[in-house]
């Protein structure tokens, strides 16, 4: 069984695909997309749907990176949680593991997230601890969490619990400075930070003069410079895109690279 030493420089994001899921998902992975992310959470994903999808593609499973999560009871809709939500916290990961896998049609996950913080550190650690026990049987290979936009949450994370953090997933968006301080500190612990809302979230700087000249200059989108800038700050992105154009795009992202001076450019506007 392969684990990856590293995680694949761009992810497909599967929420709110919904009955496309499985198509999508399966385009994505034909035109070259290696990792793929979802969540225990049918509110917003339909996990299902990705396991569909690697049911009938031809790639090798260790070829993929498989990315999902645990969503807390807060996060879910009450109707359709995919796990006891009165059973411990211990409990509600490990059905919630359990269910992913049957959806996925695999035996392990390259990487399991937290989608989030719990209300208190107590039961984070206690959801972590369940994730710990699970990588060490070998089913969940890397660690994460997502939404956690409070270095100092982050850190207690981290201090307090035996098997480290690999990932962390957060918005990218202004709102809360492009976590440059968190983004700073995870790459001080190996942590690989992944943006999801690349795009959405950031139109003024898409729309702004800087991004198109340069976009024009190198001769691509400027949703593929974005993207470009973004991998070369040791950015992972999120891409949700339902295009096939789109798709082909994103993965070309890696034919140039920008002079240290248009980094310089693209980076003072994030302010």
């Amino acid at each position: 069984m392969r684990t990856f030493s590293k995680l694949p420089s761009l992810f497909y994001g599967t929420a709110w695909k919904k009955e496309r899921t499985a198509e999508l998902v399966e385009r994505a992975i034909l035109y070259g997309f290696q990792g793929i992310d979802t969540a225990c959470q049918p509110k917003h994903y339909h996990e299902a749907g990705v396991g569909h999808a690697l049911l009938r593609i031809k790639q090798r499973r260790e070829a993929l990176f498989i990315q999902t999560k645990f969503t807390p009871v807060s996060g879910q809709d009450p109707a359709t949680i995919p796990y006891d939500p009165f059973a411990p916290i211990r409990d509600q990961v490990v059905q919630s593991v359990q269910t992913s896998l049957s959806n996925l049609n695999t035996d392990y996950l390259d990487a399991l997230l937290l989608h989030s913080p719990l209300p208190t550190h107590a039961q984070t650690l206690e959801a972590w601890e369940a994730l710990e026990e699970l990588h060490q049987q070998g089913i969940i290979h890397r660690l994460g969490i997502s939404n956690c936009y409070e270095l100092h949450e982050l850190k207690l994370i981290f201090n307090d619990v035996a098997i480290k953090p690999s990932v962390l997933q957060n918005r990218f968006y202004a709102q809360t400075g492009y976590d440059e301080e968190i983004r700073g500190w995870c790459r001080e612990k190996n942590i690989h930070y992944q943006g999801f809302w690349t795009l959405t979230a950031n139109q003024h700087l898409l729309n702004h003069p800087v991004l198109q000249h340069l976009a024009s200059l190198h001769r691509v989108t400027v949703e593929q410079l974005f993207y470009r800038f973004l991998t070369q700050q040791q950015i992972i992105p999120l891409i949700g895109t339902c295009s096939d154009r789109h798709m082909q795009e994103d993965l070309a992202i890696f034919n140039f690279a920008f002079a240290d001076d248009e980094i310089r450019q693209i980076h003072a506007l994030l302010g």
